[in-house]
Parts: C-alpha cells; structure tokens; sequence
C-alpha cells in the first residue's frame, strides 16, 4: 500500500484562491515600496553558514536550518567526536550551508559583496521566503515570507519617519484599520541596562524584556535572575512593565530616568525626533505608540526598533517589525554604513486579513472565454481567435480535449467563466461563432470583433 503524502510541519501548500489572495497583499506592499523610492534585489534561499551564524543571538542560531554537504558527509568527521555525540562540533564539518532567516543578514552580504555597482544611500525592497527551525502554531511557520524595505549608507533620522509612513500607507491600502506601530530605540535600552548596572548583561537583558507579551512580567523576571541579573537591578526597572501616558509624556519620563546616560539621553532624543515630526506630519489609520519593552532580539539592532501589532479584535502577534543597525555591514568587512529596515509578515497578514472578511475584493485570474473543442479542425479555427484576444489581454482558453459538450459546460460552470464560445462545421464555413452567456443562458451568432467588444465590458 502507497504510503499517504504529507508535507513537513510548519509549512502549507496554497490553492489558486489563496495564491490569488496573497498576491494582492505582495502588490499592494511593493507598489508602495517603489512609491516611497525603493527598488528590488533577490538572493539566493541558502548562503554560506558563516554568513548567518552568530547575527541572530544564540536562540536565533538554533533556529537556522542546515543543508547537509553533499556526498559522504561524515567522512570528515572524527570518530572520537561520533562516539561522543557531541553535535555542535560535528555541524560544522558536516553542513557548510545553511537556509536563510531573515533577508537583512543577506542583504548586508549583498551590499558589501556589489559596494562597487551599488548607488549609496542604497534604498532597496525584497519579498522572499524564510526559514525557522520554529515550533509551529497559529501565524508562525517555518517557512515563511518577508517583504523587507532597507536604507543603507545614510544615518539620517528621517528614514526612520517615512518607515512609520510606509507602514501606515501599506495597511490603509489594505483597509487593515487600527494597527499600531510600536516604537523604541535600543540606546533607551542600553541606558536602562547601564543605570540598573546591568551593562554587560545588555543582550540578556534585551533579549528576556522582548519576551513580555509571550511569557508575561513573572516570567521576565525568573528569565532575567536565571542570566544573572540581580533582583535589585531588576526592581529599578519594575515601572517599565506597565509604563503609560501620551507619547511625548512617557519621553519625559524616559529623559528623567536616564538623565545620567548619556547613550540612553541619545536614544531618547533620537526617539522625541521622529516622534515629533510623526505627530506634526500625521497617520491615515496607524497608530504610533511608544513601548520601553520592546527590545526585538536580534542582536544588529543598535537604535530605532519597529514593531507592528495587529488590530486589538485578532488575536495575532506582530504583523511588521525592524530598525536601525550601524554597523551590519562591519562583520563582512566594510565598516561605517549604517542602515535602517523593516519587514512585512506577510502569512500573518493574510491571516488578520482572511479574519477581518477584508479580502471581497480580490478575484482569481479566471478566463472570460472558453472555446469549446468539437474536433482538431474546429480547435484550429479557434486557435486563431485566441490568439487575437490574448494580444488584448483578454483571458481566455481552449478546452484540450474533444469530449462532451455537457462536461465542458461544466468545466466552464465550475471555474465561473462568463462566456462559452462553440464553433462547429457551420461556424468554420460561415468564419462566425456562437456564445452563450453563462448567467443569462442567452447566446448569439457574431463575429470576433463583437465577442472582442462584449467581453471586455466585463
């Protein structure tokens, strides 16, 4: 007995409907990508091992995917090191690949690798899938698509504005109404870190705060002792856990706290800049929120941190996130250009999206003709008529096979097409042909340029 399909967990097929759906989110973000001036590059799905390793802190590491060498790849490996089952060390000799997790290490690759060709400030999009060795559920999979918008070579504040702008601009052509961008900036962390004295534990730190809304404030703590971070440290930071007020009050606020840092008095100037020009410039249905929380673990982060919640009815975590990394392209060896970038979840969109019944409008590539095939002399005329109409962008199809006629009618019910049209003996000596309309039942003897005229009203 054959052993019944299955596809591996976390990943999805997606029929023409949800293609379809998809699509229209990747239309809509890349026409506002090329609006706000950036444009498209791609790379490869896997890069060298050392490219990725070690840029995501060490719970991002273990969730990087590993391709196999090819060939007899435990050749190169020990003895003594299998007996021992010591996996780390026998990765290494054995996987020299690995697919990618974000497209942010890749892009810095890309731009240190083509610096040469490149125009800076280089502004450039990039829709394309990922992969996580992550544990499955609702809106994370493990493989996935980012759509990610960069700015390098410029360390300018006003990047870090439009990314509000652009993000706000996406979900409204979406019609996703209440979504709220999150703000920090990762010198506010820094400076919390440093006026608690936990300076050197600053990625510990970062990395259990970015955990608040998954494990809550009790787990935070218990996360943060086990790192070593002392409970007086950690009590001077208790207020953070449920910091309020307006945007410009919980800047006050921050300025006061970190009045004796002066890489925290930064971030937060850096913070009051874009907040000010936001609130003077407005949004269309964002919201811009400031959150001392967020910390979004990955450690190339070094100022502005983004994150996107979905509306408050729908039960998603974040939707969108980024920032600003200055010095990304430093560990491929062109030190000193600062970038800026954010990213779209694509899946998790669809899904608010699919929620919040905001997809009526999207409608499958379906033909608006069908010709029926009532024989090879019959499919050749209407071979040439289909050729007219595609070279007007008209959809339209021959059924493939000579069957009958009552199965292509219903092929054509099936994939809703409006229009059938029958060429027989007669309509090939007359060079006519007969359409039916699909939903009125009504059908009529014309020629090509009427079909052409009455299709295209659609």
């Amino acid at each position: 007995m054959a052993q019944k399909p299955s596809i591996p967990k976390g990943t999805r097929d997606f029929s023409p409907t949800e293609v379809a759906k998809r699509n229209y989110i990747f239309s809509t973000v890349k026409a506002v990508f090329e609006t706000y001036g950036f444009q498209p590059i791609e790379t490869p799905s896997f890069e060298n091992s050392a490219t990725l390793m070690g840029k995501y802190g060490e719970e991002g590491d273990r969730l990087i995917f590993k391709i196999l060498n090819s060939g007899d790849y435990l050749k190169k490996v020990d003895d003594a090191l299998l007996i021992a089952k010591e996996s780390l060390k026998i990765t290494p000799r054995i996987s020299e690949k690995a697919l990618r997790y974000d497209l942010t290490v890749p892009f810095a690759r890309y731009v240190v690798q083509h610096q040469n060709e490149i125009v800076f400030p280089f502004k450039r999009y990039q829709m394309q899938p990922v992969w996580r060795a992550d544990r499955p559920q609702k809106g994370r999979f493990r493989e996935f698509y980012q759509c990610d918008a960069d700015v390098v070579g410029s360390k300018g504040l006003w990047q870090e504005i439009e990314f509000v702008q652009l993000y706000d601009a996406v979900f409204t052509k979406l019609k996703l109404e209440g979504t709220t961008v999150k703000l920090n900036n990762r010198k506010i962390l820094a400076g919390i870190a440093e006026i608690i004295g936990a300076k050197e534990k600053l990625i510990d730190f970062t990395v259990a705060l970015d955990k608040l809304d998954k494990i809550g404030e009790e787990g935070v703590v218990n996360e943060m002792i086990s790192k070593g971070i002392s409970k007086e440290a950690i009590s001077k930071i208790q207020p953070l856990f449920n910091f309020t007020g307006t945007n410009q009050q919980k800047i006050n606020q921050l300025a006061t706290l970190l009045a004796s840092s002066e890489e925290g008095t930064t971030g937060v100037e850096e913070l009051r800049f874009v907040v000010d020009n936001i609130e003077a410039l407005g949004l269309q249905t964002a919201t811009l929120s400031i959150d001392v929380t967020l910390a979004r673990g990955l450690n190339y982060y070094t100022g502005a941190i983004y994150e996107v919640s979905a509306p408050k009815t729908v039960q998603m975590s974040s939707i969108g996130g980024g920032g600003r990394y200055d010095d990304l392209t430093g560990i491929f060896g062109l030190k000193n250009v600062s970038g800026v970038g954010i990213s779209f979840g694509l899946d998790r969109i669809y899904l608010v999206l699919e929620e919040l019944n905001l997809f009526d409008e999207v409608e499958l590539p379906t033909p608006k003709v069908l010709f029926v095939n009532f024989g090879d002399k019959e499919a050749a005329y209407c071979m040439k008529a289909l050729q007219k109409l595609r070279s007007k962008n008209i959809k339209s199809e021959l059924y493939p096979s000579n069957v009958k006629l009552k199965k292509q009618l219903n092929y054509a019910n099936q994939r809703g097409i409006p229009f059938v049209v029958m060429v027989g003996s007669s309509e090939v000596e007359n060079k006519n042909y007969t359409i039916k309309n699909m939903q009125l039942g009504t059908q009529e003897v014309c020629g090509l340029e009427e079909i052409i005229k009455m299709v295209s009203t659609l």
